[in-house]
């Protein structure tokens, strides 16, 4: 499938073909599920904690003679029942991470880049860089394209002046290619990609 190639002056500077396999596969929906999640799950740092019974200060004296006070009998001021005591249950550290194969995560990303050719949402850049890194400038040059929430995605590094520029505008991210994944290409509702991008797409996905 041929798409256009345009640049930052919003002219088209040419077309390239994009490979079927990975551009227009089906759309799964349930593998992009799994990898969003597996990929939610593995960034979680998972230090949550509470103090138990044996963490929490406090004394071990028993805090009144068994019987004959009319109270609840209570062994220590550490029990979960009293200020300043244990929680029930609560969270212990824990790794979230889960295993999700390489073929699926695979599979995945070849369905969240098809699904934005199939929406029209993705433009072929022909290279993200500017010679001015001042915001300003670059917003001006979006602004004559038309894009909004955008992700650009970029060859092996992305431009310096290019990342400088774009810091400070809002729901637009820059990656290079080897950061591409399926959660950042779905939260943005347009995907620019780089010529260098597709070389280094067509590599990681053949």
């Amino acid at each position: 499938m041929k798409c256009d190639i345009i640049s930052l002056d919003a002219k088209k500077v040419g077309d390239i073909e994009l490979d079927e396999a990975i551009f227009g596969v089906d759309v799964r929906n349930d593998l992009m599920a799994r990898y969003v999640n597996w990929q939610l799950a593995k960034r979680r740092a998972g230090t949550h904690k509470t103090k138990t019974r044996g963490e929490v200060s406090g004394t071990t004296k028993k805090a009144f003679r068994q019987k004959s006070t009319g109270r609840s009998r209570q062994g220590t001021h550490r029990a979960t029942e009293h200020r300043g005591g244990a929680t029930v249950f609560g969270p212990r550290p824990r790794s979230y991470e889960r295993d999700l194969p390489k073929k699926v995560r695979r599979l995945a990303l070849r369905s969240a880049l098809s699904a934005k050719k199939a929406e029209g949402k993705l433009i072929v850049l022909d290279k993200a860089d500017t010679v001015s890194a001042k915001t300003a400038d670059l917003a001006k040059k979006l602004g004559k394209l038309g894009w909004g929430s955008t992700l650009v995605i970029d060859g092996a590094e992305v431009n310096i002046n290019f990342a400088l520029a774009s810091r400070n505008i809002v729901a637009f991210d820059v990656m290079p290619a080897r950061g591409a994944n399926v959660y950042d290409i779905l939260r943005r509702d347009t995907l620019v990609l780089t010529k260098d991008a597709i070389e280094r797409l067509r590599e990681r996905l053949k």
